[in-house]
């Protein structure tokens, strides 16, 4: 994980909470809390393999649905 700074400044009689929305949106695009939700809680490298590989499935057979109806 790479260390990242995000800094937003509230501008002259910006209110606070527009200024935590544009800090979230931030966050957001630089996937910041994506990366914190996943590190929230240890998963071994065995479990990650298997999440990935069953995301995989799921997508593949999604893909294969959508192809199918398309003709």
């Amino acid at each position: 994980m790479a260390s990242t700074t995000c800094e937003v400044k509230l501008r002259r009689g910006e209110p606070v909470e527009k200024g935590l929305r544009r800090l979230k949106k931030l966050l957001d695009r630089e996937g910041i809390l994506k990366d914190m939700r996943g590190r929230k809680h240890y998963e071994k490298p065995g479990d990650k393999k298997r999440l990935k590989q069953a995301r995989a499935r799921t997508r593949a057979a999604r893909d294969r649905r959508e192809a199918r109806s398309k003709y």
